[in-house]
């Protein structure tokens, strides 16, 4: 049996396969208030008829002027509860086990009025200044995604991830590069940590599944975060009870990123072995042999396939096939998934 098709139990939720959807935010919702739409209970079902083991849905907003874009997907309110809620019933329906991407943008929020930050530094001169963010903001964010957590919980989800790359709010606070702040949430590499310290244990209150968290392991600038760096978050991470690190890279400040397949997987690896905590790899992967090799060589627990999974909602199929491997096949389609 390839690995790629091996289960994987984390804190008692076995996904049937080690094929993960990463979030990828779908800019759906209408009216600008967050909700489930048509587009996204066809997007994330069709992955979950296609045999994907866990569907994160994309990066959901834990608060209004958390959102990357007006069209983001919200959970700060329980009005958005009924739409998420039928959400997971449908991915379940076909097998998938379901996760969710809580969110906050911070100083990448494309949106009128303030929106805020660790500093009053804009990501570029594209982007607004943000407002920096006062002792009361921090403890309404932690507020925020520990209720969010609960709607989460409510709604069926069984995988919560805490984004905390690609720039935007939690990232913010961890880099040195868009962190000045000389309170208790910055300068030491412990201070910095504080913020996502803070949500992971507001989070854990409230949620006893599996948790994870979205890193970016590299800021591929001078004076900025690199793998070792976040080998030590890691630690502390492993310490509070998350249970995996989603590795990704970059977005914390404009840089040049040399890109080619796998490109991140070598951060996952360190951080795994450094760390000595599960991981998942994402990144550029697009071929079944590659994120075979990447599991099977013991550099990630599980595989995180984006943009491969927006033009092939079936990879799996796709990978069974390549690996020599037999798997579920939804009865209406048993006729044609020879």
């Amino acid at each position: 049996m390839a690995k790629l098709f091996s289960p994987y139990t984390i804190k008692g939720v076995t996904l049937k396969n080690r094929i993960v959807m990463a979030p990828m935010c779908m800019y759906s919702s209408h009216n600008e208030d967050g909700k489930v739409q048509n587009w996204h209970r066809t997007h994330y079902t069709s992955r979950a008829v296609g045999q994907v083991g866990l569907i994160i849905v994309e990066a959901t907003a834990v608060v209004p002027q958390g959102r990357i874009s007006s069209r983001d997907l919200g959970i700060w309110s329980d009005e958005h509860l009924e739409g998420l809620r039928e959400l997971v019933e449908l991915m379940k329906e076909q097998g998938a086990k379901t996760g969710i991407q809580l969110a906050h943008a911070g100083r990448k929020a494309d949106l009128e009025g303030d929106i805020f930050a660790p500093s009053a530094i804009a990501f570029n001169e594209k982007y607004k200044t943000p407002k920096e963010m006062t002792k009361a903001d921090i403890t309404e964010t932690i507020e925020a995604f520990k209720q969010a957590a609960v709607r989460a919980a409510g709604a069926g989800f069984d995988v919560i991830e805490i984004h905390g790359a690609h720039g935007y709010l939690i990232n913010e606070f961890l880099s040195p590069l868009s962190n000045k702040r000389t309170d208790e949430y910055g300068g030491s590499a412990e201070n910095r940590y504080r913020l996502l310290r803070e949500v992971i244990d507001a989070t854990k209150e409230v949620w006893n599944g599996p948790l994870f968290v979205r890193v970016s392991a590299h800021d591929y600038l001078e004076e900025g975060l690199t793998p070792d760096d976040y080998i030590i978050f890691a630690r502390w991470m492993k310490e509070q009870g998350v249970d995996l690190i989603d590795v990704s890279s970059g977005g914390v400040a404009p840089a040049r990123i040399n890109v080619y397949p796998g490109y991140q997987v070598k951060y996952s690896e360190a951080i795994k072995n450094g760390a000595e905590i599960p991981t998942g790899a994402v990144g550029l992967i697009t071929s079944p042999l590659h994120a075979e090799e990447i599991l099977s060589n013991d550099r990630a627990d599980l595989v995180f396939l984006a943009r491969e999974l927006l033009r092939d909602p079936y990879w799996p199929r796709t990978a069974a096939k390549e690996l020599g491997v037999e798997i579920e096949v939804p009865v209406q389609y048993d006729r044609g998934w020879i």
